[in-house]
């Protein structure tokens, strides 16, 4: 103490302009060879201090109030950053899954040309050889040759216009979201003896498992005096939740050869439906898939039916993400401004510091703590509050549809029923290094403010 009264006393010498003791004068306190102070950055008295200046009341020169401001600013902001980014993975995640769940990866159909009769087709007659060609294929799973066609399907409680799958049994059983759905009724066991329909379809037909369901096409019998339409009832015996509103409500699932007599397709497919061991690379196989269907050949995979979709989503996926670093931007601000505070009403501490041996570098660590500190709790209760939102989003979208009264998210738009979120290492990852290093960043300009300030200056009118 009596060495720090020592270098208050010089400082006031520089003010009057007389000599200061020069064993005293920027020499660290309690040394006895009165050497310059040579501390390791980040020493043990820097961080004492900084913990002094935050936690410091305003009546004591501290800005504890723009603290808590900075430390609750950081923390929304990336407890949004987060949230969004998990929700945009698991709303990405559920679309490509009900997608590659209840679709094929790949569709292999044939070009149209005409038959013996004169009549334009795109049928394909030899389709139990090519079938064979096509699972030959290395990393394709399953093929199944599919009859389909859009009719109209009625019943006592109501008509839906529905799209029919024919299928063989072997084959619909092993269709991820059909065999193994969100919710069912009935069992796939007995399928061979109707129909399986979407939850949807059953809703707007009103009717359920036992009940009959008359399915009309205009492409019906062949008459001497034209075509008329078929109609033929068939019991319901599975209904499914797939996850996607537009199955549920379209998709009917007919056994393949009762398809191919109600559609008048005796001894053709329509399609080839082809289920691959990596959907994400599915283009790979593209070359082999139209080598092995023959020449009349063409293909339609998942990317390319919904490659419109997901390029918006990456495109608002990258949007959002600027947008929200921009949040956290002006969040990280808000240590600048206290910062700059916090400076301002230390200033006679910081001469005093100067003046009894702490270099500049020091006073800098000691600001760039206080800073840094704020924007690393702030980061911390983010990165907790993001993901207790993800784990728990299930009950807190309840409560906000329960609050709201209900139709806050209409599957019908969104094309799935709930709100997904999905936890990912790297997105957590990126919103804590943007966070950090914004805040890092920002906090040098005040803490070299601090650091260049002139002990003299400071302690002027001390």
């Amino acid at each position: 103490m009596a060495r720090a009264r020592q270098a208050f006393t010089n400082a006031r010498a520089f003010r009057r302009g007389l000599d200061p003791d020069p064993q005293i004068l920027l020499f660290a306190p309690g040394t006895p060879t009165g050497e310059p102070m040579t501390a390791a950055p980040f020493a043990r008295f820097e961080w004492m201090i900084a913990w002094r200046y935050l936690r410091a009341r305003k009546a004591e020169g501290g800005v504890s109030t723009m603290t808590w401001i900075s430390l609750l600013g950081i923390t929304l902001a990336v407890f949004a950053l987060i949230a969004t980014l998990a929700v945009r993975s698991g709303f990405r995640e559920e679309f490509v899954d009900t997608i590659l769940g209840a679709n094929a990866h790949v569709t292999v159909y044939a070009a149209s040309e005409v038959n013996a009769a004169g009549v334009r087709t795109r049928t394909i007659p030899d389709y139990e050889p090519i079938a064979e060609r096509l699972r030959a294929v290395p990393g394709v799973t399953r093929v199944a040759p599919l009859i389909k066609g859009q009719v109209m399907a009625a019943s006592p409680g109501g008509t839906a216009g529905v799209e029919v799958f024919g299928i063989a049994p072997a084959d619909l059983a092993t269709i991820p979201r059909i065999a193994h759905p969100e919710a069912h009724a009935g069992s796939l066991d007995r399928f061979a003896e109707g129909i399986a329909i979407g939850s949807g379809v059953a809703r707007e037909l009103g009717v359920g498992i036992g009940d009959r369901v008359r399915l009309i096409s205009p492409d019906g019998v062949k008459t001497p005096f034209g075509t008329s339409p078929r109609v033929n009832a068939y019991e319901v015996t599975y209904i499914f939740t797939a996850g996607r509103y537009d199955i549920d409500r379209t998709r009917v699932y007919m056994p393949f050869a009762e398809a191919q007599s109600y559609f008048n397709r005796e001894g053709v497919a329509d399609e080839f439906e082809v289920m691959v061991a990596d959907p994400e690379h599915v283009d790979d196989l593209t070359s082999a898939l139209l080598r092995a269907a023959g020449e009349r050949a063409l293909i339609w995979s998942w990317r390319d039916a919904s490659g419109s979709f997901l390029r918006a989503l990456d495109v608002e996926d990258n949007v959002m993400f600027i947008i929200l670093s921009i949040l956290v931007l002006i969040a990280t601000m808000n240590i600048v401004s206290g910062l700059i505070m916090l400076v301002k009403n230390k200033g006679r501490d910081i001469g005093i510091l100067r003046t009894v041996g702490l270099s500049e570098g020091s006073i800098l660590r000691v600001f760039f703590i206080c800073g840094a500190s704020v924007g690393v709790a702030g980061t911390l209760l983010g990165v907790i509050l993001g993901c207790l939102f993800a784990i728990y989003i299930d009950p807190i979208f309840s409560l906000v549809n329960y609050v709201s009264g209900g139709g806050v998210w209409d599957p019908s738009i969104r094309g799935i029923y709930n709100l997904p979120a999905k936890l990912e290492l790297q997105d957590v990852l990126s919103a804590v290094l943007l966070s950090l290093g914004l805040s890092f960043v920002i906090t040098i300009f005040p803490a070299r403010r601090a650091a260049r300030m002139n002990p003299v200056e400071a302690l002027r009118y001390e």
